[in-house]
């Protein structure tokens, strides 16, 4: 398989799913503005432009990071990486997922813009993304990981979204169970090794 990523983007969460199940993997890097990589142009992998993307074996290609991190737990359930099917838990994994990709991947997406003013970046983050980081912070008071006391994909998600509260200028310092949440993810291997990958640690 290949998977297709730009150091600190959201191809980070489905790099850690993939360590976590043990899957072989190349890596392939994007460059966001010119929408090439080593092999040529990126348009030809995935018309969207967009990372991730993971090429599969039999050369088909997932896209959306929600979706490839269902996949990878799907198609390794021995791992845990999502409850099993029909469960209550594994619908709560998803809602969490989608959370994630609908509340907090979008929202971090308006602070990234260029077209926006650092004063209306603040407004935007006080008015829609502040209640959700609240929210998150509750939630993690009680639960090491979304489900509790187990990983599962949405958190490597989680933890990739909110590891971009530093190049925003987002502060965390008062959101406690958050900075423990992001500080017990650290500790994973699969975490350790996909940062020191994408060159966001040293080795």
């Amino acid at each position: 398989m290949k998977l297709y990523f730009s150091a600190g983007s959201c191809g980070l969460a489905p790099q850690i799913a993939l360590r976590e199940a043990g899957r072989p993997f190349d890596m392939v890097a994007v460059d966001f503005k010119t929408k090439t990589t080593a092999e040529g142009d990126y348009f030809q992998v995935t018309p969207k432009g967009a990372v991730p993307a993971l090429q599969l074996d039999d050369g088909d290609v997932l896209t959306e990071a929600a979706v490839i991190l269902q996949w990878i737990a799907d198609r390794n359930p021995a791992d845990g990486l999502l409850p099993p099917f029909g469960s209550r838990a594994r619908y709560m994994a998803l809602e969490w997922l989608n959370f994630v990709a609908t509340d907090l991947h979008r929202g971090f997406a308006v602070l990234f813009s260029p077209f926006l003013e650092r004063v209306a970046k603040t407004r935007f983050f006080e008015g829609n993304l502040s209640s959700k980081f609240a929210y998150v912070d509750e939630h993690l008071s009680i639960n090491d990981y979304v489900l509790g006391d187990r990983f599962c994909v949405a958190d490597a998600y989680l933890y990739n979204v909110l590891s971009w509260s530093p190049r925003v200028d987002v502060d965390l310092s008062e959101h406690a169970f958050i900075r423990k949440f992001m500080a017990r993810m650290e500790l994973r291997p699969s975490v350790r090794a996909s940062l020191e990958a994408e060159g966001l640690r040293a080795r």
